[in-house]
C-alpha cells in the first residue's frame, strides 16, 4: 500500500506513516480516534474562563486573554494554543449573545484609486534610536501614494504644526507634485477636536490654510478605522524593518539619508496587491499628481507668553531670552515659530512700528536655554560683591558706647564679658539697630 492509502486507513498523517515504516522496533503509534469522541486538550481546561472573557467582549484578542490566563489565574499555556481555540470560540459564543457574523467579522470594503488621487499620512514612533547623542525622542513622518504605493519617509524630533507641515512639503519635492487628497488619523494638527460619529470633524485651521495653498483635500477617517489608511500603516513596519534594524545612526540626517539610499530598492519590487513594479507604477501616479505651487507655505505657529524674571520665555518646554532693556518683567509677548527659527515679538509696536525683539534658532529636543548674553546688558553680574572669613573685627566707630568698645555688651561682642549696665546695653542695641 502507498503512504497515502495507509494514511487513509489508519487515520494518521502520511509523515506519521513514513515515520514508523522507517524503524519498525520504534514503539506502536496511536490508536485511531473513535468517530465522535475527541481527545482531551490542555485548552480546554481552561475553556470556560476564556469563554466568560468573550462574554464580557467577543472580540477580545487572543493576546490578551492568554495574558491573563498567565497573570491572574496562573496557567502555564501556550499562546498559539489559546488562538486556535479562540477560531472556534469566537462565533459560538457571539451566536449565542445574538451578534451577526458580519459584526463580528469587522470586514471592510476594499477600495481602489486612480494614479495623483490619494496619499495617504501617517507618523511612526522610532523611541530613542538617538538617544546616544542627546537626542531623547525620535519620529518617522510616512506618506503614501494609495495607487502605487510609492513611499516617503523622514525623520524629526518633533510632531508639532510645523513640522507636520514642512514633512508634507518634503514629501511633494520627493513625489513631484501633490495629490488630489490625503487621508489622516484624527492628529490634533489637522483635527481641531473630536466629533460624535456620524457629526462633521472641525479642522485645524492652519491644516486648512496648508490644504488651501497645495489644492489638496483633507480626508479624516472615521475614529479606530485604521483600515481606511492601511497602505501607510503597512509601510511604517517596512522602514522600520529595512532601513532601521540593526543598524546605528549619529544623527537625523544620517536616517534620511538611510531612507534615501533603501527606496531605490522599494521601487524596483513587485508589490503583491497590484503585481506590478512600484517604480512602474509610481511613475504613473507622479504624472497625475498636481504641480507644486511656485512659493512654499510656511507654517508658522502662534502663541502669547509671559516674560520670566530672568529675561527668558518658555515655549515648546525650552526657554529663549528677549533683551532686558525692552521688556518688564511678566510682559506679554508672542512668539513666532517655525520649524527651524523662533522670533519674538511685542505686542505694541515702538515709536518705529517695530515688534521684533528677539531671534533665535529653534531648539532640538526638550529643555533646552536659548540665550543671547546681549540681551543681559545692563543687569547686575555681581562683580562688586565682598566675603569675609569673619576673622577681621572692625574698629568702633566714633560715638559708640564706652561699655560696646570695652566688651561690656554681650550683644555683639563675642567671647565672656563682664556683665554691661542697663544703660550701655541699651545704647549698643540703639546703634546697632
Amino acid at each position: 500500500m502507498s503512504l497515502r492509502e495507509i494514511a487513509k486507513e489508519t487515520g494518521l498523517n502520511r509523515r506519521t506513516v513514513s515515520k514508523y515504516l522507517k524503524n519498525p522496533a520504534s514503539t506502536a503509534p496511536p490508536k485511531r480516534e473513535v468517530a465522535g469522541q475527541r481527545p482531551r486538550r490542555v485548552v480546554d481546561e481552561v475553556a470556560p474562563l476564556i469563554d466568560a472573557m468573550l462574554r464580557a467582549e467577543v472580540l477580545l484578542k487572543a493576546s490578551v486573554i492568554h495574558e491573563r490566563l498567565v497573570q491572574d489565574y496562573a496557567v502555564g499555556i501556550n499562546y498559539q494554543r489559546v488562538k486556535l481555540y479562540l477560531q472556534e470560540a469566537r462565533p459560538r459564543i457571539a451566536k449565542e449573545l445574538g451578534i451577526s457574523p458580519g459584526e463580528l467579522a469587522g470586514l471592510h470594503r476594499r477600495f481602489e484609486v486612480a494614479p495623483g488621487a490619494q496619499a495617504q499620512a501617517d507618523w511612526g514612533d522610532e523611541g530613542k534610536i538617538l538617544a546616544h547623542v542627546g537626542i531623547s525622542k525620535v519620529y518617522s513622518f510616512h506618506m503614501t501614494l494609495s495607487y502605487s504605493r510609492d513611499p516617503f519617509c523622514c525623520f524629526t524630533t518633533s510632531q508639532d504644526l510645523a513640522t507636520f507641515f514642512d514633512c508634507h512639503w518634503q514629501a511633494f519635492a520627493h513625489f513631484g507634485g501633490v495629490p488630489m487628497s490625503i487621508v489622516y488619523d484624527r492628529t490634533k494638527t489637522v483635527v481641531r477636536r473630536h466629533a460624535a460619529p456620524g457629526k462633521a470633524v472641525p479642522l485645524h485651521p492652519g491644516a486648512v490654510a496648508f490644504a488651501g495653498h497645495y489644492d489638496f483635500d483633507i480626508d479624516v477617517l472615521a475614529a479606530y478605522r485604521p483600515q481606511g489608511k492601511g497602505r501607510v500603516e503597512r509601510q511604517v513596519g517596512i522602514v522600520r524593518d529595512h532601513v532601521l534594524a540593526g543598524r546605528a545612526f549619529a544623527s537625523i540626517e544620517e536616517m534620511n539619508a538611510a531612507f534615501t539610499a533603501w527606496v531605490s530598492l522599494r521601487r524596483a519590487k513587485v508589490y503583491g496587491t497590484h503585481g506590478e513594479v512600484i517604480g512602474h507604477r509610481a511613475m504613473r501616479d507622479h504624472t497625475a499628481l498636481r504641480p507644486l505651487p511656485k512659493t512654499p507655505y510656511v507654517v508658522m505657529q502662534r502663541h502669547l507668553r509671559h516674560v520670566g524674571k530672568d529675561c527668558l520665555v518658555a515655549f515648546d518646554a525650552n526657554l529663549y531670552s528677549v533683551p532686558a532693556r525692552k521688556v518688564p518683567p511678566r510682559q506679554l509677548v508672542e512668539i513666532r515659530a517655525t520649524k527651524s527659527q523662533v522670533t519674538l515679538h511685542s505686542t505694541v509696536a515702538d515709536g518705529n512700528g517695530q515688534t521684533l525683539l528677539a531671534t533665535h534658532p529653534r531648539a532640538v529636543g526638550r529643555g533646552a536655554r536659548i540665550v543671547d548674553e546681549t540681551h543681559w546688558d545692563g543687569l547686575p553680574t555681581g562683580a562688586g560683591r565682598r566675603v569675609t572669613t569673619g576673622d577681621d573685627q572692625p574698629s568702633p566707630r566714633r560715638g559708640q558706647p564706652l561699655g560696646h568698645r570695652a566688651g561690656h555688651c554681650r550683644l555683639c561682642c563675642p567671647g565672656p564679658q563682664p556683665q554691661a549696665s542697663r544703660s550701655a546695653v541699651a545704647r549698643c542695641r540703639s546703634m546697632t539697630s
